[in-house]
């Protein structure tokens, strides 16, 4: 099944939280998130779309890094939330919830929700 294709602009705004909610559950490398990530839905996402946002959050104060050896190559660098990413990620992830509710409320108004056939 091809993946549908998704205005970049949403997820431009959700990716940094979904990135820190997915750190939050374990410890990653950047292409291992992104695997993690496509494993959760987003098929289509790119690890050009990843790095930079991994990049912002660590400048941001949102993650850590730490490198850790490889045997198998260069050395990885493995990411965590810090303390104030994890408020981060609980403020955001309020914000969106409330939002989608908003959007579904008014959604709702104008065409009954259908599922995707699988």
């Amino acid at each position: 099944m091809t993946p549908a294709a998704r205005d970049p602009q949403m997820l431009k705004g959700i990716l940094p939280v979904l990135v820190i909610a997915l750190l939050t559950e374990q410890e990653s490398y950047g292409y291992e998130l992104v695997v993690r990530l496509q494993e959760a839905g987003l098929e289509d996402i790119a690890a050009g779309t990843v790095y930079p946002v991994l990049t912002r959050l660590e400048r941001e104060g949102h993650i850590s890094s730490r490198l850790v050896a490889s045997p198998s190559g260069p050395a990885r660098k493995y990411y965590l939330p810090t303390p104030a990413g994890t408020e981060h990620l609980e403020r955001a992830a309020a914000d969106w919830r409330q939002l989608a509710r908003t959007v579904e409320h008014v959604l709702e108004r104008i065409a009954p929700t259908t599922e995707e056939p699988s």
